[in-house]
C-alpha cells in the first residue's frame, strides 16, 4: 500500500466498493423479479443462461496462450462449478423466495468463518482465542438477525429460507477452500470462466428437467430484471472485484467489501420495502465485526 500509487489505492478502493454493491444488488433484483410470479428456478436460469457469453468469453480471452487443460484441470473445474456457482446459487435463489434480502446477505457473509471452521475440523487447524470471539460474536449476529425477522410474523418460511442459504454458504465456502491450488494452476480469470460456464449449464439442465419449456416465456420486466442480474450484479462485479484485488490487495479489497450487507438493507427497504429494524441494524454490525476480526486474522 506504501508503494501503491493515489490514483490506483483510489480506483481500487471505488471498483472493490462497485464490486460489493453489484454483489448485493443480486437479492434485490430476484426478489422484484418474483412479484411478476416466476419461480427460483426460472429466475436463475435466465441469469446464467444471459451471463454464459460474457463468462465464455472470458475463459476464452484468459486462455489465450496458455496450456490446455489436463483432465485432472476439468474434474477440478466441474468440481468447483458445481459447489462454487451453480448449487451455491440454486440455494441462495430458493432461499431467497422465502426471507428478506438482508438476512440472505448477513448468513452468506459468513463464507470467510465457515472456511475457517473448515480448516478446523478438516485439517486440524487451531482456533485462536480472538478467532473464537470472532466466530461467537459472527453467530450471534445473525441469530439475532434471524430473531427480528421471526418477530415480524415470517415463521416458518424463515427457518426454511435461513437453511437454504446457510447451504448455499456452505456450499461456496467449500468452493473458496478447495480452490486455491487450481488458481496457482489456471488463473483466477480463466477459472472462473471456466467454473461459472459450467454453472450456467447446469442451470439449463436443472430447468429443462424440473420445468415446462413454455415456463421460459416470462413477463418482459422479469428478462429486463435477468439482464441486470446477469451483467451488474454478476458479471461485473466479478471483474470489478479481481482489478480492485490487484491494485488493494485482497485483505483490503475484502474489508472495503463489507459495505455489501449496508447497501443490502438500504436497497432492501428502498425498492422492496423491507422493515429496516435496529435489531436488524445491530445484527449485521455484529457480523462484519466478527467476520473481519476472522478475516484480519487469517
Amino acid at each position: 500500500m506504501t508503494a501503491a500509487k493515489p490514483s490506483s489505492v483510489g480506483v481500487g478502493l471505488a471498483l472493490a466498493g462497485l464490486g460489493a454493491v453489484g454483489f448485493s444488488g443480486k437479492a434485490i433484483i430476484a426478489k422484484l423479479a418474483y412479484r411478476h410470479g416466476v419461480d427460483a428456478v426460472t429466475v436463475l436460469m435466465w441469469r446464467m443462461v444471459l451471463a454464459a457469453p460474457l463468462f465464455l468469453a472470458l475463459a476464452w480471452w484468459a486462455g489465450r496462450g496458455q496450456a490446455k487443460l489436463t483432465r485432472a484441470d476439468w474434474r477440478d473445474v466441474l468440481f468447483l462449478g458445481f459447489t462454487g456457482y451453480y448449487l451455491a446459487s440454486a440455494l441462495d435463489f430458493a432461499g431467497l423466495q422465502y426471507i428478506s434480502a438482508g438476512l440472505e446477505r448477513l448468513i452468506l457473509y459468513l463464507n470467510p468463518t465457515m472456511v475457517l471452521l473448515f480448516g478446523v475440523f478438516m485439517q486440524g487447524q487451531r482456533v485462536q482465542p480472538r478467532q473464537g470471539w470472532a466466530l461467537g460474536v459472527s453467530y450471534a449476529g445473525v441469530v439475532l438477525a434471524f430473531g427480528q425477522e421471526v418477530n415480524l410474523g415470517a415463521g416458518g418460511d424463515t427457518a426454511l429460507g435461513s437453511a437454504l442459504v446457510l447451504g448455499s454458504a456452505l456450499s461456496y465456502a467449500v468452493y473458496l477452500s478447495r480452490s486455491g491450488q487450481v488458481v496457482g494452476r489456471l488463473g483466477t480469470l480463466r477459472l472462473t470462466g471456466l467454473a461459472t460456464s459450467v454453472a450456467c449449464a447446469l442451470c439449463l439442465l436443472q430447468f429443462v428437467l424440473l420445468k415446462p419449456l413454455n415456463a421460459a416465456w416470462v413477463p418482459a420486466p422479469v428478462l429486463g430484471l435477468s439482464l441486470l442480474n446477469a451483467t451488474l450484479c454478476t458479471f461485473v462485479p466479478v471483474l470489478a472485484v479481481m482489478a480492485a484485488v490487484q491494485r488493494l490487495g485482497a485483505p483490503l479489497a475484502a474489508q472495503v467489501g463489507m459495505v455489501g450487507p449496508f447497501s443490502t438493507l438500504l436497497l432492501a427497504s428502498w425498492l422492496l420495502g423491507e422493515v429496516f429494524t435496529p435489531g436488524m441494524l445491530a445484527g449485521t454490525v455484529m457480523v462484519l465485526a466478527g467476520v473481519w476480526a476472522v478475516s484480519r486474522r487469517a
